[in-house]
């Protein structure tokens, strides 16, 4: 249980990045790592609070924050980068500042206000390489073995990208949970469904591990603008709408830049009620 004072309860932010939500542990000033049962709980939208992932920030000497994501059912998540764009935003507004870095799993990442209430993340270089996203096996990452021809990116966590005529058509929430857990993907994966809709403009729809449908994705969206880009379907700057808004994508040298919106929905308090019978 995150918190020194168990007797106060625990407080927690509500965030949004295009309609991808996120509640937001902040243990800067000290506290433990939340536990698997209490993230599950948390996730539970009708008896806890709901989200899609759960950020658990800690200070860190060399970056603004380190943080830690986790999905609705309890594993850890390797990247986010809807929440790590929530999160540059929290801080960038407590500082006054108009750029940071924040640690994850993939080490430093930049952070920028882009302005319009827009906030900029670096994401880092795409994992191309069957072994470093890591597949099962050595395949053609650009052309796997699965039903659709997928395309196999890494953004410090898996995906599977699908191009098909039409992204609204598909069934989601059949076809998503069967190849998260194919076995290609020892550590399961992210699956998008694309469509081109526009020169440079996609649409893309997911079923994140761990998670299921989401409104949005930023790492889903990075693979998806990388992997239409190796398929010669767009340029290297991508428009991506997603079922809750609009994200930039822009793949440069020093990494897949990713641009949107971000929303502070609420503030709260977890009772020590509900701490104490998830711990």
């Amino acid at each position: 249980m995150m918190t020194n004072q168990p007797t106060a309860g625990l407080p927690f932010l509500k965030m949004h990045g295009a309609g991808n939500d996120f509640v937001v542990l902040d243990a800067r000033s000290g506290g433990d790592m939340v536990s698997a049962a209490l993230v599950r709980a948390l996730g539970d939208r009708h008896r806890g609070v709901g989200f899609d992932q759960l950020v658990f920030i800690q200070s860190d000497p060399e970056a603004a924050a380190q943080l830690t994501f986790f999905n609705a059912d309890g594993t850890t998540a390797g990247a986010c980068g809807n929440a790590t764009r929530c999160v540059a935003w929290l801080i960038l507004q407590e500082t006054g500042a108009a750029r940071l870095t924040l640690r994850t799993e993939r080490g430093l990442l930049a952070g920028e206000d882009a302005g319009d209430g827009l906030t900029r993340v670096n994401m880092g270089p795409p994992q191309l390489g069957w072994a470093e996203l890591p597949l099962a096996r050595a395949v053609d990452t650009l052309h796997l073995p699965l039903p659709g021809d997928p395309v196999a990116v890494g953004m410090g966590n898996p995906h599977c990208v699908h191009f098909v005529p039409d992204a609204e058509s598909v069934d989601v929430a059949g076809v998503g949970p069967r190849i998260e857990h194919d076995p290609l993907f020892p550590y399961a994966t992210n699956v998008e469904f694309a469509s081109l809709s526009a020169p440079d403009r996609l649409r893309m729809r997911v079923w994140e591990r761990g998670t299921g449908i989401t409104l949005a994705c930023g790492s889903g969206t990075c693979a998806t603008a990388v992997a239409a880009h190796l398929r010669g379907l767009t340029g290297r700057r991508v428009t991506v709408d997603v079922d809750g808004g609009t994200l930039e994508v822009d793949w440069r040298d020093d990494g897949v830049w990713m641009t949107g919106p971000t929303a502070l929905v609420f503030k709260g308090t977890l009772s020590p009620e509900f701490l104490a019978a998830h711990a």
